[in-house]
């Protein structure tokens, strides 16, 4: 879209003519024109001295008009996009070891496996947080970078959906996931530096002490949300018939719970599909994603055409032949 950026300033284009016109009056005498000598203007050139008089008047005003123009800054203007402010640099680690595939959820009334659940609701989470760099790590007995921080959180959820059980290995590297995200995070702003850990176990793979990650991640000054995932009770048949069993016995609540107190952190408890997605709201609010309400339209000014076309017709009457001519003639004589 094309405008102006002082439009007012277009009230100076009569200023020429009012100048001339509400000027004092003085000795008109004094404005004649006396040549030195005979012969220095031809009949030619002086029967054509009203045109010229009238071109050059027109073309004084075309000059003044153009650089008024100019001064009023013409633009063009774009189309309006979202500039995302700085919000949070968050990473979230996601346990893909052989337990997720615990049938001990539910979705849509239907049973479903932990990693089927937290497929949904982390997903439904990423989505939310338009305006944050979000990244994903999946660990199981290793730990790997899925998708580095981005604003791009539509594809963050495709890489989350498209991820699977075993991916990582089939045990389960805390510690591991934990450092990387911390390596991952360490340039980011101080203030920014999020991590969101889920698992569903205990560590029982990697290089890295969980509890060292944790004191690292003190000091660089990363705040870890833990989530410990799995039901409490979950009916099973065997041999002898149908039996309750605890399918999170090995969940080490106390190592998330230390991780999360020691980084500024949170311990949350999800025994369902309910009761996780509860979670992942709760973190919405500790850690709100950046307001996307301010936009940007990019600028681009034009106003060096006008300027230009006004040194092209300021300049066009010392391309006059009659003037080259004319100083020819004065030389020889």
């Amino acid at each position: 879209m094309f405008e102006w950026a002082w439009p007012w300033l277009f009230l100076l284009l009569p200023l020429p003519w009012l100048v001339l016109r509400w000027r004092p009056a003085g000795d008109e005498r004094g404005a004649a024109l006396h040549l030195p000598y005979d012969g220095v203007l031809d009949p030619a050139e002086v029967a054509g001295s009203g045109r010229g008089a009238t071109a050059g008047r027109i073309a004084a005003w075309l000059v003044w008009a153009l650089l008024v123009a100019a001064v009023a800054r013409p633009q063009w203007i774009g189309e309006p996009s979202d500039l995302p402010r700085s919000g949070r640099e968050m990473l979230l680690a996601l346990d893909v070891s052989g337990s997720m595939n615990i049938g001990d959820m539910s979705l849509n009334g239907a049973q479903a496996t932990r990693f089927q659940a937290m497929q949904v609701i982390v997903g439904d989470f990423i989505a939310r947080r338009t305006g944050d760099r979000v990244g994903l790590i999946l660990f199981g007995s290793n730990a790997y970078l899925l998708t580095p921080l981005t604003f791009d959180v539509k594809t963050v959820k495709t890489q989350l959906d498209e991820s699977a059980v075993g991916l990582a290995g089939r045990e389960t590297a805390i510690g591991d996931a934990l450092g990387l995200a911390i390596k991952r995070l360490r340039e980011r702003p101080e203030a920014q530096r999020v991590v969101v850990l889920l698992t569903d176990g205990v560590n029982t793979a990697g290089e890295i002490d969980p509890r060292k990650a944790a004191e690292l991640a003190q000091a660089e000054k990363v705040k870890v949300y833990t989530i410990g995932l799995g039901a409490e009770r979950m009916r099973v048949d065997d041999f002898f018939g149908s039996r309750s069993v605890n399918p999170s016995a090995d969940l080490d609540a106390a190592l998330l719970t230390e991780i999360a107190d020691k980084t500024g952190g949170r311990f949350f408890r999800a025994r369902d599909t309910a009761e996780l997605a509860g979670i992942y709201q709760a973190i919405d609010r500790l850690e709100p994603a950046a307001d996307q309400s301010e936009r940007y339209r990019p600028v681009r000014e034009l106003f060096h055409v006008p300027l230009g076309l006004a040194l092209l017709f300021a300049l066009l009457p010392l391309l006059d032949p009659r003037r080259y001519a004319a100083l020819r003639w004065r030389g020889a004589a």
